[in-house]
C-alpha cells in the first residue's frame, strides 16, 4: 500500500469517526439519513457542476446500473447504522460494524474480484473476526446485563455487511468503469433523498423538529461523510480494495475513544483492547 493511499485513508478515518459521533448524538433514524442526504446534495452540487464543465462524465454501458446499486447499498448502510446507534453505544456499534466490513470485503474481493491477499492478510482477517466476536459477547456484561444487547449487535453486523458490499461494488465502479468518485457520492446522496422522500412527507413534523434541533450536526455530517468517502474512493482507484477497506478501519479506535470520552460510555478499557486487536489485524491485512 503506497504512502499516498495510506494518508488518504487515515484522513478519511478521522473524518468518519467524527461524523459518526454526530450521528450517534442525534439519536434519530431515517429522518436524519434523509436530511443529511438532502443537505449533501446541495453542498456538493457546485463541485459537480464544475466537474461537468471541465470534463463531462460518461453514463454509457453499465454506469447507470452501478449508480443505482450504489444508492441502494448506501441507503441500507445508513439506515442500519442509525438503527444500531439508537439501540446501542457508539463504542459498541461502531467497532462491530467497521470490523466486520473489511473481513467480508476481503472475502468478496477474493471470490469476486480475483484478488489474492497473502497468508499474513488472511491471518489478520482471522484476528479481526475473533475480536469482533469477543466484543459482541462481552457487550452485554459491560452494560450490566445478563445477555448481549442483541438489536445493537445485529444492526452493527448488518451494517458491516453493507460496508463490505458497497466497498466491492464501488471499487469496481471507480476503477473498472472509471466513474468519477464525486459523481458516485452525489448520486448516492440524491438517490437516498429521493427514495426516502415519500416517507419524509408523512413525517414532515419530525423532520422539521430534527432540523431545528440538530441543524449544525446535520450540516457537518453532510460535509464530512461524503468528503471522507471521496478520499477512500480516490485511494481505491489505484489500490486494491482488500488493502484499502481494512486500512481505513483505524477509525475503530477513534470511535471507541470518542464514545468513552465524549459520550461517557462504559467499559472503555475492554472495548479498546478488542479494538486494538482489530487494528492489529487490519495492519496485517494492509501489509499483507
Amino acid at each position: 500500500m503506497s504512502v499516498g493511499a495510506l494518508l488518504l485513508v487515515l484522513a478519511a478515518a478521522g473524518m468518519h469517526a467524527t461524523w459518526n459521533l454526530l450521528a450517534k448524538r442525534s439519536n434519530a433514524g431515517p429522518e436524519f439519513v434523509w436530511l443529511v442526504g438532502a443537505t449533501a446534495t446541495v453542498i456538493y452540487a457546485a463541485p459537480l457542476v464544475i466537474l461537468f464543465v471541465i470534463d463531462t462524465p460518461s453514463f454509457a454501458g453499465l454506469v447507470p446500473l452501478f449508480l443505482a446499486g450504489t444508492v441502494l447499498l448506501h441507503l441500507g448502510y445508513y439506515l442500519t447504522l442509525q438503527r444500531g446507534y439508537q439501540a446501542g453505544d457508539l463504542s459498541l456499534v461502531y467497532p462491530l460494524a467497521r470490523g466486520t466490513g473489511p473481513v467480508l470485503a476481503m472475502v468478496g474481493a477474493v471470490l469476486i474480484l480475483d484478488e489474492r491477499p497473502s497468508l499474513l492478510a488472511v491471518g489478520g482477517a482471522g484476528l479481526i473476526a475473533v475480536a469482533v466476536l469477543a466484543l459482541a459477547a462481552d457487550s452485554g456484561r459491560s452494560r450490566g446485563e445478563l445477555a448481549t444487547p442483541v438489536p445493537a449487535v445485529m444492526f452493527a453486523l448488518l451494517t458491516g455487511l453493507f460496508i463490505a458490499s458497497y466497498s466491492l461494488w464501488d471499487k469496481y465502479a471507480v476503477s473498472t468503469l472509471e466513474i468519477n468518485p464525486l459523481v458516485l457520492v452525489w448520486v448516492s446522496a440524491i438517490g437516498r433523498g429521493t427514495l426516502l422522500a415519500p416517507r419524509m412527507r408523512a413525517r414532515r413534523n419530525v423532520v422539521r423538529e430534527l432540523w431545528s434541533n440538530h441543524r449544525l450536526q446535520i450540516i457537518a455530517v453532510a460535509v464530512l461523510d461524503p468528503l471522507a468517502y471521496l478520499l477512500v474512493l480516490a485511494a481505491l482507484r489505484f489500490t486494491p480494495v482488500s488493502y484499502v477497506a481494512p486500512a481505513r478501519e483505524i477509525s475503530i479506535l477513534f470511535g471507541i475513544f470518542i464514545g468513552s470520552r465524549l459520550l461517557a460510555e462504559k467499559s472503555a478499557g475492554r472495548r479498546l483492547s478488542f479494538g486494538g486487536a482489530m487494528v492489529f489485524g487490519l495492519m496485517a491485512l494492509a501489509v499483507g
